[in-house]
């Protein structure tokens, strides 16, 4: 069965992210076709980059990072759920990213971003730093509008529209998790 890890790209007090993140959960998990699950980015406290090395060489010294690898490596594809900071996704997020390499190969991922104007930005920048990493950023993008979507900028309430945008999103990152397996499977 196809794995779909929830990467919750915030560890803000109050964040909306976790909101954000179950809603997706929520939807996600109705599903048949692939599992699902939260990885929130709390339970994974990374310090700024502190490797010896680089992810390309694969081989980690710290324990945090071996942990952190092994999640990654579970799974076949990702929604990243990401608020927009200063026009780019979370500094908590990149660097959970920029700790590995192979761990991200070959997967396939989408994005859920929310903010001023829906996380644009935020998306962007992710699918950017992806392709760098090989994952394989699907086309649809549900951005969540802190105007439109949430109630007093804190309480998500999703439009149907965005709930559709999501399957869509789902549908696309479950069947490219899937074309890719012989890729990660030659690996």
């Amino acid at each position: 069965m196809t794995r779909i890890g929830i990467i919750l790209g915030s560890t803000r007090p109050g964040r909306n992210g976790e909101q954000v993140a179950r809603w997706v959960y929520d939807h996600a998990s109705q599903r048949t076709d692939a599992t699902f699950e939260i990885i929130d980015l709390l339970d994974y406290p990374l310090p700024h980059f502190d490797e010896p090395l680089s992810p390309l060489m694969g081989q980690y010294a710290n324990d945090h990072t071996k942990a952190w690898a092994a999640k990654i490596a579970s799974y076949d594809g990702f929604v990243m759920v990401t608020p927009e900071y200063n026009h780019s996704t979370s500094g908590v997020l990149k660097n959970a990213i920029d700790y590995l390499f192979a761990e991200w190969n070959n997967k396939a991922f989408g994005v859920v971003s929310y903010g001023g104007v829906g996380g644009a930005r935020a998306a962007e920048h992710l699918r950017l730093i992806g392709g760098e990493l090989k994952l394989a950023d699907v086309r649809t993008n549900v951005a969540l509008s802190l105007f439109t979507d949430f109630v007093d900028f804190s309480k998500l309430n999703a439009s149907d529209y965005q709930v559709a945008t999501l399957t869509t999103m789902l549908d696309e990152i479950v069947a490219w998790s899937g074309a890719l397996a012989h890729l990660r499977q030659a690996s």
